[in-house]
């Protein structure tokens, strides 16, 4: 009983902490590691609170006002209201993929279910105003990828992501929408009884914001990390220069290490145009065909291995290889993957254990796409060292 208890509590302080404005995703992340749990955060110093966020103890000292107890339990009922279940980083239900990322929800609201094979999931994201060649074609992805068994992920939105949805559900397979918006605001709001099929077809409605919180523009960026995050892959099927859908797979590139494929439209479409630039600068690769995705995913494949073993063990020790990497990063990064293997490990190898110490942030790329070590690495081959 006191575990369940404890555990409740736990939920309790994780979500006042999510409510606090000005707080982020970052900063709760920092005060938990900082604090050991939630719990301990929020009964920890304004001193503590600047030291963990970097900030005046001035600031720290206004967040923590922030921090209401009362109003997490306020949440909790209007969320139990809905039929939805609150889901913390931290335990089994929170999607391995997504809690490897440099920012993940601290919550999330749920309708639905998850399941363990979500970690396979792949977004399909794109234009609002799709054409009839865009929506023809993300029914025909969306098909072959609930087909060979992956769930798709998108954000509930017109035009791709209410045929990718769709498409997924006609199927037979599971989808997964994450909203820009809480879960009694659900937007659009015509997309209401797609979410509710959603969720009867064994799928899922994700939300990090508030229950009762109206759609905002501010908030889809913040939506998109999450349809990215929780995917091995993105796929986009129209997107115009600079668009939602293009952000949402560059970050997945850039800032989540997944993989990105674009599909191209005729080269006279603004529509394509997000499409050919990715395609041309080499960050996201061209797709023709479902078995194009699937030959792209098989090198993502690790992914799931290397998030899945950080979510059971928080802080794993390094293997050999690992080490070998760090201490050549710390001593020569940044590097390219090829001037890493002249360690005298092979691409396969090396490609395998980057991606660990990405998943664990303690390496980055810049903005040539080489490693580098982040400071976290640093101190820790110096710790080593001096020894």
């Amino acid at each position: 009983m006191d575990d369940d208890q404890g555990w409740t509590r736990e939920r309790e302080a994780m979500l006042a902490l999510a409510l606090c404005d000005g707080l982020g995703a970052i900063g709760i992340g920092r005060l938990i590691a900082m604090s050991g749990s939630a719990t301990a955060a929020i009964e920890g110093t304004a001193t503590a609170w600047a030291a963990a966020l970097g900030c005046a103890v001035a600031r720290a000292e206004r967040l923590r006002s922030r921090v209401f107890l009362p109003a997490a339990r306020d949440e909790l009922a209007a969320g139990a209201a809905l039929d939805a279940s609150l889901v913390v980083r931290g335990e089994p239900r929170y999607p391995v993929l997504l809690a490897a990322i440099p920012d993940p929800p601290p919550t999330l609201w749920l309708r639905g279910v998850l399941q363990q094979d979500d970690a396979w999931a792949v977004a399909v994201v794109g234009s609002r105003r799709a054409s009839a060649y865009g929506i023809d074609q993300a029914g025909r992805f969306s098909t072959a990828l609930v087909e060979r068994g992956h769930a798709v992920v998108s954000g509930g939105a017109r035009g791709i992501d209410a045929e990718a949805h769709r498409a997924a559900l006609r199927a037979g397979g599971r989808t997964i929408a994450v909203l820009g918006s809480g879960l009694a605001r659900p937007y659009p709001p015509e997309h209401a009884r797609l979410f509710d099929e959603i969720v009867a077809g064994g799928g899922a409605i994700l939300s990090e914001f508030p229950v009762t919180m109206s759609p905002r523009p501010e908030l889809f960026p913040r939506r998109n990390r999450i349809v990215s995050g929780m995917s091995i892959g993105v796929l986009v099927i129209e997107a115009r220069r600079r668009s939602g859908a293009s952000i949402t797979a560059r970050l997945a590139v850039e800032d989540q290490g997944r993989e990105a494929m674009a599909l191209p439209g005729r080269v006279d479409s603004a529509a394509s145009e997000g499409c050919h630039i990715a395609i041309r600068e080499g960050w996201a690769a061209l797709v023709a065909s479902p078995q194009d995705v699937f030959d792209q995913l098989a090198s993502a494949r690790h992914l799931v291995a290397g998030a899945s073993e950080l979510a059971s063990a928080p802080e794993p020790p390094l293997s050999d290889v690992a080490r070998r990497i760090a201490a050549r990063l710390v001593d020569a990064g940044p590097l390219s993957l090829d001037e890493l293997c002249a360690i005298g490990l092979s691409a396969g190898v090396v490609l395998a254990e980057i991606t660990m110490l990405e998943l664990k942030r303690l390496v980055e790329r810049d903005t040539q796409g080489r490693y580098q070590a982040r400071p976290e690495l640093r101190a820790a081959v110096a710790g080593k060292r001096s020894k």
